[in-house]
């Protein structure tokens, strides 16, 4: 670790006030791998018309179940979200020293069927299956209808005949289990049987991670089955089985063996061409979506160039990079605008009698609503997804009400988080930098604070898996001083998400205090370090 030293510059103000800028593309001006380098893992995708859909995994966060959309496969929108919160527990609502991290929602599938599109879903949290229905993608929330038992990792599946099933799996057993025909549950009576004894025998070695993840489809009239495994010292594998008849027999084998890109499925083009859209574990940062072009050999799916997954795409270069799914937020709202952005997601669900945009038009007011220990126990820390290969947020802070034992500010948060805030002891102030590197927060670094607003600026450098994060303050908005250490960010499996910039405010000995944030802005460029 190193303390960084006083008076290193940061990006222009400025520029801090425009939206997040996109990764630059080389001159084929061609799309590049990985579509987005941000945290959007377990992806699944399904076409209608020209317009894709895409589902991703959140699971503590709320709202959650997020549905993008993109017109191409390469710049991708936040359309909306299935739901505002999965279930009212004191897991999820961070009560009674219970958290739900790592739980919550897992990975999802979609569908659509006689126009209507369907988002389903798992939580270990509740032991339910969650069927997620709209004829408006782009509206939250969706319809929901949930039941027992719980289907891990599935996928939802509507026949020619209209008949609805589920595909999934366990410890490599592959399952089909009908559905009644309005999806309340299962149907007494239906079919529900194993249509692979074990997917995972078509992946080499011995399996540490038995088949899982699946995703099935219908192409020219016959059934496919895409799965992840994850041989011993070896890299996550997909793989896929194939049928004529929907309960077999199948026949299997390798479908992609590279750099550990696995777990998807496959999409194609209104002009017919296809691609295999699967992610990548990629650090700190979280996990990564790939597209990997994919050629039709003899009835298999023949993926990538050479079995590789290329850097370029025969596809336009993207114009929003990860603009689409992250934003900044000067919170200002005019009538008829969603309260947030949908870039934004509460870290559980939100209290939401203690947060407002109309306490003080034009800032984010967060009060303490409890007494909590430390920043992973506190509710109503508003967070975004960091992205690659820089990203920086900053935000300035009104401080003039916190009380004594109070802690504000930006974090980027996961287990081993760190923040860059203010705290109030009895009536004075004092900016700190805290690390959790060791899993306990402990403050790194304390500075006298003598005025009511302060700017704090959080950089995270991904290159070369760096994961390294770097803190800052700034009396003006301009002359930036480093504070504390850097942090070594690591994916860790309790939380089981990649990196989020978050804001907020919490209480350690007094509730009722609260903080004013002016604006949240971002950058993908971060400040010049020695």
């Amino acid at each position: 670790m190193i303390s960084g030293s006083a008076g290193a510059v940061a990006n222009d103000v400025n520029l801090l006030k425009t939206k997040v800028r996109h990764v630059k593309t080389d001159s084929t001006h061609k799309a590049q791998n990985p579509i987005l380098w941000a945290d959007v893992p377990d992806v699944a995708i399904v076409r209608v018309g020209r317009t894709y859909y895409m589902s991703s995994t959140t699971m503590h966060m709320s709202p959650g179940l997020p549905i993008m959309k993109s017109t191409d496969l390469v710049n991708w929108k936040i359309a909306s979200y299935a739901y505002e919160t999965l279930a009212d527990t004191d897991e999820l609502n961070l009560k009674g020293g219970k958290n739900d991290y790592g739980r919550g929602s897992w990975a999802s599938s979609l569908a659509y069927h006689d126009g209507t599109f369907y988002a389903t879903t798992f939580s270990l949290s509740t032991g339910k299956t969650y069927i997620f229905r709209t004829k408006n993608p782009n509206k939250t929330p969706w319809k929901a209808t949930s039941f027992a038992p719980l289907f891990g990792d599935h996928s939802l599946y509507f026949d020619d005949d209209g008949r609805a099933y589920i595909v999934h799996g366990n410890n490599g057993q592959m399952r089909i289990t009908e559905l009644k025909s309005d999806l309340t549950g299962v149907q007494p009576g239906g079919l529900d049987q194993a249509i692979i004894p074990n997917a995972s025998t078509v992946a080499p070695g011995i399996v540490g991670l038995p088949a899982e993840g699946s995703q099935f489809r219908k192409i020219n009239g016959k059934y496919y089955l895409c799965n992840i495994v994850w041989p011993k010292r070896d890299m996550r594998t997909e793989i896929i089985h194939r049928a004529d008849q929907l309960t077999g027999p199948y026949e299997g084998r390798v479908l992609f063996h590279d750099q550990g890109i696995a777990q998807g499925g496959l999409i194609d083009t209104p002009k017919g061409d296809w691609f295999a859209y699967l992610f990548q574990d990629h650090g700190a940062v979280g996990r990564i979506p790939f597209l990997v072009p994919v050629k039709w050999v003899d009835g298999w799916p023949v993926l990538g160039v050479d079995g590789k997954a290329p850097t370029t795409l025969n596809l336009p270069a993207s114009k929003l990079g990860v603009s689409g799914i992250v934003a900044s937020d000067e919170f200002d709202r005019r009538p008829g605008d969603r309260p947030l952005p949908l870039a934004w997601q509460w870290n559980h669900n939100p209290d939401n009698a203690n947060w407002s945009l109309a306490a003080h038009p034009g800032s984010l007011r967060l009060t303490a609503g409890r007494v909590d220990p430390e920043l992973s126990q506190a509710r109503n820390t508003l967070t975004q997804r960091t992205f690659g290969p820089e990203s920086s947020a900053t935000t300035a802070v009104d401080v003039s009400h916190m009380k004594d034992g109070d802690f504000a500010g930006l974090t980027v948060f996961q287990k081993k988080y760190g923040f860059v805030g203010v705290k109030a002891t009895g009536d004075a102030r004092s900016i700190v930098m805290v690390s959790a590197k060791s899993n306990k927060p402990e403050e790194i670094t304390s500075i006298p604070l003598a005025q009511k607003t302060v700017f704090l600026k959080i950089d995270c450098d991904f290159k070369d898996r760096a994961d390294k994060a770097y803190f800052y303050y700034s009396l003006n908005g301009k002359d930036w001083s480093a504070i504390g250490e850097s942090l070594h960010m690591v994916y860790d499996i309790p939380h089981f998400m990649g990196y989020r910039f978050g804001l907020f405010n919490f209480a350690t000995k007094t509730a009722g205090g609260f903080v004013d944030f002016d604006f949240f802005r971002l950058s993908d460029k971060i400040t010049a370090l020695p």
